[in-house]
């Protein structure tokens, strides 16, 4: 496929990354003013340690980031910015980190000046910026990681803010409305640090002058206080915030959950207030747990990217995560299996496929347009959970062994990918699928089924084809349950056979686990 090629059928293409960077094209006709780089923001509150919900919106952005440079041929340069709110104050001790005492002697602070409960870095949010970077410098992202608290002390954002107090009425007509009578009474745009606790306070603020930025209040010991909002002293309600750092750094494009269309709303009206055009973006659907409960930093609830990558792997996550992003998403390791073989399934798919239908393929987008060969392997994720499930084949060199009669001519060496694959089975096998089986007795009728299917296995030679097995598989099948009743037949194999009420194709199964040791299966079940 020819670059032209490929630019021409994305900007038709209706997947969801490509009507999103169609919206930059819309903004920036002829590009930004000045040659300047189309700015891509994310944000992220170090309030608790970093989740998958956030490492996905780097994700996600960073697809509409190539897309739109598909887009553009790259004619325009981009950027990607990682935000960290981490001047807000510590609202609330996190449950699931240690020290949980010592942060509460320290809620209201800025979280750069929260000590570290872990004690292995200068604050809780240095703590969980670092994570934040780790998660996202593992992925191979391109992006600039910015810090709330530089960009507050460091002056960088010290002109907006002039801007946020020359403009503070305006901004508190589009604020007030949006609350509560009792929250009303202190609600301020701008949150003063106080001078003599350190803490982030919510209290009524009076702009002195704006051209100065000075601003005064009332401390938390009951003193009036007169001071610069500038240079560290202050920071930003955080939808305040939003629209400043928008109009700050020039942000041109930042995606928000659901649960932030009104802030969203809110942020634009400030952002147009301040002197500057919000954002393109657009809102996704949150992640649940298993629960069907949203995820949260401080619960500590989510599924961690660690905890999925030890079980499927990256690229299936990064598959499940690039498809449907506005439809609701639960997270839990009941879905990695399915994700791992449809992410192989897809992969098979696209050497064949179209260019349209390639735009469309989240491999595509996984692997930034360069699939890897090989497209396919030589069995399932599914029926290697299944292998490794049994009875010793509890580990790596084991599996390969069956593997390799099943597929001559692999190995680890010359196989990286299945080698990874037969890791992960094993792992996960072991931690959730050995401990729900449980073998059941076979009824007599499906005694005799059993014998059936033994006697077929005994008559055919160990090297016969999984078509052919899975063809005298099903005349077992009919011979005792008839055509309507088939599926009564594999569950009853399952379940005698592998003890799980579902399982793998039994033709490619017993060709994989071989048919000797497939006999064996059955004359146990029959014991």
């Amino acid at each position: 496929m020819t670059d032209d090629a490929i630019r021409a059928a994305a900007l038709a293409n209706k997947t969801w990354v490509y009507e999103e960077a169609r919206k930059l094209l819309a903004r920036y006709p002829e590009g930004k003013p000045n040659g300047e780089p189309i700015l891509f923001e994310t944000g992220y509150g170090p309030s608790g340690l970093p989740h998958i919900g956030t490492f996905t919106e780097v994700l996600r952005t960073t697809w509409v980031r190539r897309a739109y440079e598909t887009l553009t041929g790259g004619a325009v340069p981009t950027r990607l910015v990682a935000f960290s709110d981490d001047m807000d104050g510590l609202r609330k001790v996190p449950d699931n980190v240690p020290n949980g005492a010592m942060l509460a002697e320290h809620l209201g602070r800025p979280l750069t000046r929260v000590p570290d409960p872990f004690g292995c870095h200068e604050s809780f949010a240095h703590h969980n910026n670092a994570l934040l970077r780790q998660f996202l410098d593992r992925f191979g992202f391109d992006y600039e990681f910015v810090s709330a608290t530089d960009a507050y002390t460091s002056g960088r954002f010290d002109e907006a803010l002039r801007q946020v107090l020359r403009h503070f009425d305006d901004i508190l007509g589009v604020m007030l409305p949006t609350l509560r009578e009792e929250r009303r009474q202190t609600y301020s745009p701008v949150l003063p640090v106080s001078p003599s606790s350190g803490r982030v306070l919510q209290v009524p603020v009076r702009v002195v002058d704006a051209e100065a930025g000075t601003i005064a209040f009332t401390d938390e010991d009951g003193s009036e206080v007169e001071q610069s909002a500038l240079g560290g002293l202050s920071k930003l309600q955080w939808k305040v915030d939003w629209a400043m750092r928008w109009v700050a750094l020039g942000v041109d494009y930042e995606m928000a959950g659901k649960d932030l269309i009104d802030s969203t709303i809110q942020s634009g009206k400030i952002a147009r207030i301040l002197g500057a055009r919000p954002p393109e973006g657009f809102n996704y659907e949150m992640f649940l747990d298993e629960k069907g409960e949203k995820i949260s930093k401080s619960k500590g609830n989510g599924l961690t990217i660690d905890d999925w990558l030890k079980y499927g792997g990256e690229r299936s996550l990064e598959f499940y995560l690039f498809r449907e992003p506005k439809k609701a998403k639960n997270l839990h390791l009941g879905l990695v299996p399915r994700a791992v073989d449809d992410y192989w399934q897809f992969r098979g798919r696209w050497p064949e496929q179209p260019v349209e239908q390639r735009l469309g393929n989240p491999v595509h987008h996984i692997h930034g347009g360069k699939v890897p060969e090989p497209a396919t392997l030589p069995l399932t994720f599914g029926l290697l959970l299944n292998l490794t499930s049994l009875p010793g084949v509890a580990d790596k060199e084991t599996a390969w062994r069956f593997v390799q009669r099943y597929a001559p001519g692999t190995s680890p060496e010359a196989n990286p990918e299945l080698d990874e694959l037969i890791g992960l089975a094993v792992t996960y096998a072991r931690d959730f699928v050995v401990p729900t089986l449980g073998r059941r007795k076979p009824s007599e009728a499906e005694a005799a089924a059993l014998q059936d299917l033994d006697a077929f296995l005994g008559g055919i030679a160990a090297e016969t084809p999984a078509d052919e097995i899975q063809n005298g598989v099903f005349e077992v099948g009919k011979r005792h349950y008839g055509k309507e009743r088939l599926r009564d037949w594999f569950q009853a194999a399952y379940e005698t056979l592998l003890g799980s009420s579902q399982g793998p194709r039994l033709g490619s199964f017993i060709a994989l686990y071989g048919v000797e040791n497939s006999r064996r299966l059955i004359a146990e079940a029959l014991a």
